[in-house]
């Protein structure tokens, strides 16, 4: 009897399909120059920031810890590192979060209507980033599109497809056709 019920369940658990939790869309970016981020300190409205830009130094200044280099790092990892050097010298428990207000832009440039930088928004693919800019002009060559990641440390040009993950801080060409 055991042995069917299991048999009949494996069964379900085929035909029904479970919902799939969407993606947090900040898991994995790392924080840079430009971004601004949101510091919630819970019961602390001197610890607390709506909206904090990161330099171009990529630090930020924070209370009682100084200048924080928060560049490459992740908004979780920024989270545990106030929480560190908050507790317990500061603040005996203290509940921290940090998110995204507002990421860094994006530059679109050469043969678009609308060259130049372009505010992101998580699951921008290059094709609705060059919507944004405006679309393609006559001249440009849809096939023949050049980035220089941020993430790239070599800031090297690479072709890539209309279907790319656009990520805050990209640099896209759009070049020309020959005829």
């Amino acid at each position: 009897m055991l042995r069917l019920f299991i048999v009949a369940l494996s069964l379900l658990a085929g035909i029904i399909h479970l919902p799939v939790q969407a993606q947090d869309p900040e898991a994995g970016y790392t924080l840079n120059s430009g971004d601004s981020i949101r510091i919630h300190v819970y019961g602390e409205p001197d610890l607390t920031f709506e909206r904090l830009l990161i330099g171009h130094n990529g630090r930020i200044s924070y209370p009682f810890l100084g200048e924080l280099k928060v560049t490459g790092k992740s908004a979780a990892t920024l989270q545990q590192i106030l929480i560190n050097g908050l507790q317990p010298d500061y603040l005996i428990d203290p509940r921290i979060s940090v998110s995204i207000v507002k990421y860094r832009p994006f530059f679109v440039n050469g043969e678009v209507k609308s060259p130049g930088g372009v505010a992101f928004q998580p699951g921008l693919t290059l094709r609705k980033a060059i919507s944004l800019a405006g679309g393609f002009t006559e001249r440009a060559n849809k096939k023949q599109v050049l980035v220089i990641a941020d993430s790239d440390p070599q800031h090297k040009e690479q072709k890539v497809g209309l279907d790319y993950r656009v990520q805050p801080g990209d640099i896209f060409t759009v070049q020309d056709t020959f005829f």
